[in-house]
């Protein structure tokens, strides 16, 4: 007999006619018999339904710079409550959290988080965003939802880490909720995707693109470059060229440093050298904000006017040294517009990072 899987009633699936149930939150469409769990192991059949098994369960909270999940040009200088629960959609090697996102049993996930606890601890300690981050906010859907609405009834803005590895349908309702995304395009050639992913690219394409043009959410993306696999000038320069054609020049990029990880412990750390070259193959293919992150690199990690070339933005391992828009967002020097949300003064959290109990969050003292 099978034994009962826990968990909160689930949106997108359905029937197929040889008695199995179809998830149709991702690409993967899982099809399940009755007690089986989809690659992701978070969404389960329980009879007749899929149910999400982490509802209402995280694997810790932590307060971050905005600028770490990244995000440039989202509330400069802000923290924000990140969190996640377990398990993912894609089967990475490279995986930096893998601990979090290949998880398969319940001892990564220990805090019971209701929407509304999160949503007041992040008001208590003065954060501006919650984000769902660590692994892979698509999985968990319907609790993000939950999480967004409570949020944003408090005032608070709410941030997808995502790998944009989600179904048309559900995509549309999912980033409804979310004001700013940050999708890790993690290659540029299908062969990536398949190797070390499990993965396709055309789906994250698609996601792109719906963010873009279909949606009033603020969009950034990081490439981790992962030295033999996806750093070839060919493949920067394809990519660039894309993401130019299809989305403008406006979209901020980010290329981040890779370090042995999971299962991909035979390739050596992204050289800075790679990094500052694809940003010159970026910037040079017409797009206007173009970061390196996981290293120290100041000039990388600077906001420079798209127009006149003045530096709007001026960071050091997330703190801001200097500020120069005005409070609409212009260039103090040259008045061309820097795109993305920006209040008319920075926050000043700086590079810390804050792990967060919510059971304690009526003692602790607000980060204003």
């Amino acid at each position: 007999m099978t034994e009962p899987i826990a968990g909160k009633p689930g949106r997108y699936w359905h029937k197929l006619g040889d008695g199995r149930i179809q998830c149709d939150v991702c690409p993967r469409y899982c099809k399940l018999h009755d007690g089986q769990r989809g690659l992701c192991f978070v969404r389960a059949r329980q009879g007749d339904q899929v149910v999400l098994t982490t509802h209402g369960r995280s694997s810790g909270f932590c307060i971050d710079p905005i600028e770490k999940k990244p995000l440039n040009h989202f509330l400069p200088g802000t923290p924000v409550l990140s969190f996640g629960t377990a398990g993912c959609n894609l089967t990475c090697k490279f995986c930096q959290n893998w601990d979090i996102s290949k998880a398969k049993n319940f001892d990564r996930i220990q805090d019971a988080a209701s929407p509304e606890m999160i949503a007041e601890a992040a008001v208590e300690r003065g954060c501006r965003s919650v984000a769902f981050t660590y692994n892979d906010p698509v999985i968990f859907l319907e609790y993000a939802i939950d999480v967004a609405q409570t949020c944003q009834e408090r005032g608070i803005k709410t941030v997808a880490v995502s790998a944009g590895y989600i179904a048309p349908e559900p995509r549309i309702e999912f980033f409804q909720h979310m004001d700013a995304a940050n999708i890790d395009l993690k290659g540029f050639s299908n062969d990536f995707y398949q190797k070390l992913c499990s993965g396709r690219l055309a789906p994250v394409l698609d996601t792109l693109e719906y963010l873009k043009h279909e949606t009033k959410v603020w969009l950034e993306i990081t490439t981790l470059l992962i030295p033999g696999e996806n750093d070839s000038v060919d493949e920067i320069e394809a990519q660039c060229a894309w993401l130019r054609d299809h989305l403008g020049p406006d979209v901020p990029l980010h290329f981040t440093a890779f370090h042995p990880d999971w299962k991909l412990t035979d390739h050596a750390p992204t050289p800075l050298t790679t990094l500052r070259t694809a940003r010159r193959i970026a910037m040079n293919a017409g797009l206007r904000y173009v970061y390196t992150g996981n290293v120290r690199d100041p000039a990388g990690e600077t906001t420079h006017c798209h127009e006149c070339g003045a530096v709007l933005i001026d960071r050091d391992c997330y703190d801001i040294r200097a500020w120069r828009l005005s409070a609409d967002g212009r260039c103090t020097q040259c008045g061309a517009r820097c795109d993305g949300v920006f209040e008319a003064l920075p926050g000043q959290w700086g590079r810390r990072r804050q792990p967060v109990t919510l059971r304690m969050a009526e003692h602790e003292p607000s980060v204003l």
